[in-house]
């Protein structure tokens, strides 16, 4: 930025509170990874609450277990949902807000934020209360498995909007670049999950065993505690930016839902990608192939929290740095973003390659499941750099509020991925011509993402925040 650029930026700066004045001027790289890690604390900790109730659930019979199984795809889309898309577009708002020196704007947002993520988690309770059967039983739940997940189902989305409120809240906090409270908020819930949930799933003392429904009950308190300890600190003034009790007016939830709507389609475009191979491995080499693919696709999707680490501060960073008309600094803070992603997610595929059953056997020993499996993660695993490269550009573009690529990105990996693994599959029956035509899908999806964004698409047509 030259000096006569940057000296309106700098001047109101000065201005502005100590946290956000560091986000515009501290170094990019010790500043992303201050960030950074407490953001990777809570990815792990809200992955964890889903191993402890798998784990506990799992003593009571197979028929609970699967009954789980089934209701683990709405709850982690709510997870996705709520924390990464919308969530991402409240953090982006505020965050553009508080840069631009617009502090009674980024105030207004909280009240919104709470509107919006209430009205979407009741909206997603009364989809799953009123139609959970049918929907599970799409999924091939039946019998004794079915009615576990109805039961575990029923409990959790009673809860759902207690799950919305809390990452609303906690995207509040996060758009102000800070991480650490939410970090240590959630965190704290996990150690109490940890007690609660054998305690509610088989009874003690004068607790009666609720059973299945007694992990779902445990996870809605998680949610409850978390989302009262978040909206104290907020209520309390603790929090840079404080409620404002104003008019709900449609420009800020537009803002907030332009971001997140987007936000929510890419979500949906991992996993439809996924379904849709998972459907041509089905039909071409049936069940034991699709149960390696799937255990190998499995490793994929655990890239998508590690990488949603790096991707809450990369919103706050260049949404604070680009509402101040810093561009060319929001620019760099992306492409330091993408190469500690890239470098995060090529390292763990590329091990997964190179040892592809240490993963695998953790499953399964099947024969055929460790071969089909094995040879998804030798081709695709050393494409999973730039499923993590594309990945952090789009976090990096919701602070930026400039969705287009991304989103034109995820279609053309789908496109590239499933139309060529068809095409793939029909021209030399091989499962190996598939999974390279998914990881040829990964790296245009990178590939692009970083060009488009390096070459300053973000900026065309976009006039100067700074106010």
């Amino acid at each position: 930025m030259s000096a006569a650029a940057a000296a309106p930026a700098l001047a109101q700066a000065a201005t502005l509170n100590p946290r956000t004045r560091r986000l515009l001027q501290d170094p990019i790289l010790p500043t992303l990874l201050r960030l950074a890690v407490p953001n990777l604390l809570i990815m792990v900790a809200q992955a964890s609450t889903g191993l402890i109730e798998t784990w506990w659930i799992s003593h009571l019979s197979t028929d609970a277990l699967a009954g789980m199984a089934l209701v683990f795809p709405p709850v982690m889309l709510m997870q996705m949902l709520s924390a990464g898309a919308v969530g991402g577009g409240i953090s982006s708002a505020v965050a553009r807000a508080l840069g631009a020196g617009r502090r009674d704007t980024a105030d207004g947002l909280v009240l919104h934020a709470v509107v919006i993520n209430l009205a979407l988690g009741f909206a997603f309770s009364a989809l799953m209360l009123g139609f959970g059967r049918p929907i599970y039983g799409a999924l091939g739940g039946e019998g004794a498995a079915l009615e576990a997940a109805l039961t575990y189902s029923t409990v959790v989305f009673l809860g759902n909007p207690l799950l919305w409120l809390m990452n609303g809240l906690a995207s509040v906090i996060r758009g102000t670049g800070n991480m650490l409270v939410p970090a240590l908020v959630i965190c704290a819930g996990v150690l109490l999950l940890v007690p609660l949930s054998p305690l509610l799933i088989f009874g003690v003392g004068p607790l009666p065993a609720l059973g299945v429904a007694g992990g779902g009950t445990a996870l809605v308190a998680f949610n409850l505690a978390g989302a009262l300890v978040l909206g104290w600190y907020i209520l309390s003034g603790r929090n840079l930016v404080r409620p404002r009790f104003v008019r709900l007016q449609w420009a800020p939830i537009r803002e907030i839902l332009r971001i997140g709507g987007v936000g929510a389609v890419s979500s949906l475009q991992t996993n439809v990608t996924i379904a849709l191979l998972t459907a041509l491995v089905a039909g071409h080499a049936g069940l034991d192939a699709v149960a390696g693919f799937g255990t190998g696709a499995r490793l994929e999707y655990l890239l998508v929290p590690l990488v949603f680490g790096l991707g809450a501060p990369l919103v706050a960073l260049i949404g604070t740095n680009i509402g101040a008309g810093q561009r060319e600094r929001a620019l760099r803070i992306a492409l330091v973003g993408g190469a500690i992603a890239f470098a995060m997610t090529e390292t763990i595929g590329v091990a997964a390659a190179i040892w592809p059953q240490a993963w695998l056997s953790l499953f399964s020993a099947e024969p055929a499941m460790l071969e089909a499996g094995s040879a998804y993660l030798r081709i695709v695993g050393p494409a999973f750099g730039f499923f993590g490269l594309g990945l952090s550009l789009y976090f990096a573009s919701q602070g930026a509020g400039r969705l287009a690529w991304p989103l034109g990105a995820g279609f053309l990996r789908m496109v590239v991925a499933v139309g060529g693994g068809w095409l793939a599959l029909r021209l030399t029956g091989s499962l190996e011509a598939l999974f390279g035509a998914a990881a040829l899908a990964l790296v245009l999806y990178g590939s692009v993402l970083v060009v488009a964004v390096r070459s300053g698409v973000w900026f065309r047509g976009a006039r100067p925040t700074l106010r």
